[in-house]
């Protein structure tokens, strides 16, 4: 029987609840904060309430109402990277902030619906979360190009995130040992093996990783692509994880969402090489990913089972991505340190 699992500590937005927003209320905050007449329909989300507006002038964007929890500072530091890749990388597919009637962006209405409450809105991008698609090797090596221009524009940008702590954020891997207590008896000793090999490998590179701002969940429900072009990346979607931390723990999370079908080694052979081709990885960055990757799918696995008991009604959605995450932690588990080196760059 698992052990009791500690309580998450104070101000986890993971663990937040709060009343549902109706669609007429998003529709509402739509024409009092926007001025824009339109109808909403809901989009799937972990911290916050998101929306689809399809504006009746033919326009789409994407509503995005905080959870109580959520930090003010953590959603001004989310825009003003949008508004930075915006205004220093504009070819770059990501959504744009729009601003309230009354100027400025992350208000909080004193009266309504979402009263107390941080409302944000962007642009709608279109495109098909790549979860939908075909994989394959050009559209992996396309993402992995992709996620490397991101990170060259958010190299430059000179702000940070708020000092919390984020339990999807790599950096924090060793954390996780305080909920393994929820994981099936099973798996348990999988992913503590993960976070032995972590300490062991990790920290002693952590003064000499490059660091920056980083996008952190470059997941395929995160990822659009152009179903005319089904190798091409359309858009980018999502910068709520986004973290200070080491440059490769980007790719390492990019990576651990290709390895759960049976062309993985290739899909995940594309990526990083895509990645490493228009950005290249340091000696001490790939000595380093594939702990990385493991630690990002023991980290899947750990929060999907501890969320998923706490949160029934929801767990399909917790749940979407734990059998991949999974299956691709047995695999490179299984790896030899010989295969292992066959997917990433030779040494620079």
């Amino acid at each position: 029987m698992p052990q009791e699992t500690p309580p998450p500590r104070t101000g986890d937005v993971l663990s937040q609840r709060w009343e549902r927003l109706a669609l007429r209320d998003a529709e509402a905050i739509m024409r009092e904060i926007y001025g824009i007449a339109g109808a909403a329909q809901p989009l799937s989300s972990e911290r916050d309430e998101t929306f689809r507006i399809a504006a009746r002038d033919g326009r789409a964007f994407t509503l995005k109402v905080a959870g109580p929890a959520e930090d003010a500072a953590a959603l001004r530091f989310q825009d003003d990277v949008l508004l930075h890749l915006a205004a220093t990388a504009p070819g770059l597919p990501v959504p744009r902030v729009v601003p309230a009637l009354t100027g400025g962006s992350c208000l909080r209405p004193d009266h309504g619906p979402a009263r107390g409450r941080i409302v944000r809105l962007l642009t709608y991008l279109e495109g098909e979360q790549q979860h939908r698609t075909q994989a394959s090797a050009a559209q992996a090596a396309n993402i992995g190009r992709m996620l490397a221009a991101l990170a060259a524009a958010l190299a430059g940008f000179g702000g940070r995130p708020p000092r919390t702590k984020l339990l999807w954020d790599i950096s924090n891997a060793m954390e996780l040992a305080e909920l393994t207590g929820a994981v099936d008896p099973a798996r348990r000793p999988a992913i503590e093996a993960v976070l032995d090999e972590y300490a062991r490998a990790v920290p002693p590179l952590a003064g000499v990783l490059r660091r920056q701002v980083i996008h952190n969940d470059f997941n395929p429900h995160n990822i659009l692509i152009d179903p005319a072009a089904p190798s091409e990346v359309a858009g980018i979607i999502d910068f709520g994880d986004m973290v200070f931390a080491p440059l490769v723990n980007d790719l390492a999370v990019a990576t651990a969402y290709h390895l759960a079908g049976d062309d993985w080694a290739e899909l995940a052979g594309a990526l990083i090489g895509g990645f490493h081709a228009a950005l290249p990885l340091r000696r001490e960055e790939i000595a380093v990913l594939p702990v990385l990757i493991k630690a990002r799918l023991a980290t899947t696995v750990v929060i999907g089972e501890w969320r998923a008991a706490d949160r029934p009604l929801e767990r399909d959605y917790i749940l979407r991505n734990h059998a991949a995450a999974w299956r691709g932690l047995q695999r490179l588990s299984a790896l030899s340190s010989g295969d292992l080196a066959r997917l990433l760059p030779r040494d620079p």
